[in-house]
């Protein structure tokens, strides 16, 4: 039996993207399934760094209740971060580049050396060298933002852009920091790290057994997007955004208009 196009698949993500134009759903028809998705989701990669894109971090996605209940997936998955993705604190992003952006608050890990897969949580502090806020922008390349789970892992779990605040010690209490999402000075959505995964701390866990589970492994001076705090919001042109979180501080962006 002749396996799903790998590459063919990946080209009309790739391509999607770049042009900011929404694709139909891809996993039906090609007979995709999660294993064959994280295939596309290394060739999406691949793309990438042959024109010149490094690769600095992975992400989590699906991590909390509110956005596996928005989505209609319930699996924790993970995708790949490039320095291209990266905006800087309070930089600007052109709506215009994306199909239907999103925006989520999030908690960022700067892994200090290399975690071997498996290494339990207790190994935290070990691992990893300072914590940060953070804001990911997601961008689904399907029309209407609808997936299956096959089909969100190919597309690289939505990764669009990422923003990281000022880094700093881990501190206490990080199980259950309380998180807001303003759009234009206003509170958008209220939330905790406790909605990832019960502690951020376990979606680095996750992130490690799930990589490996692909030949990955999480490299020092990396960034670890922990996964989302609350639901995602549309990012509108003009719109200015902000992540707080309890004893980490800041992180914004600004949408072009």
């Amino acid at each position: 039996m002749i396996g799903p196009d790998i590459a063919g698949i990946a080209e009309k993500l790739g391509a999607a993207a770049d042009t900011a134009t929404a694709i139909p759903q891809l996993a039906a028809e090609t007979g995709l399934d999660v294993d064959a998705a994280y295939e596309v989701q290394a060739a999406l990669l691949k793309r990438r760094l042959d024109r010149g894109e490094r690769l600095v971090g992975l992400k989590m996605g699906l991590t909390s209740k509110a956005k596996m209940a928005q989505v209609g997936v319930d699996e924790v998955i993970w995708g790949r971060l490039t320095d291209v993705m990266r905006v800087a604190d309070g930089g600007t992003v052109d709506v215009a580049d994306f199909i239907h952006p999103r925006v989520e608050p999030e908690v960022a890990f700067l892994l200090d050396r290399l975690p071997e897969p498996g290494e339990p949580v207790g190994a935290f502090g070990e691992a990893v060298r300072a914590v940060a806020p953070a804001i990911e922008l997601i961008d689904s390349r399907y029309a209407n933002f609808s997936f299956s789970l096959p089909d969100v892992v190919a597309d690289n779990t939505s990764a669009a852009a990422f923003v990281v605040g000022p880094w700093s010690p881990v501190p206490d209490g990080l199980d259950n920091l309380g998180v807001l999402l303003e759009i234009d000075g206003r509170v958008a959505q209220v939330g905790s790290t406790a909605a990832i995964l019960g502690d951020p701390r376990r979606a680095l866990d996750e992130g490690i057994r799930l990589a490996a589970r692909h030949g990955v492994r999480l490299r020092e001076g990396w960034v670890f997007l922990a996964g989302a705090a609350t639901a995602a919001v549309p990012l509108r042109p003009g719109a200015h955004v902000r992540a707080v979180v309890e004893k980490l501080g800041t992180a914004s962006l600004r949408a072009g208009s």
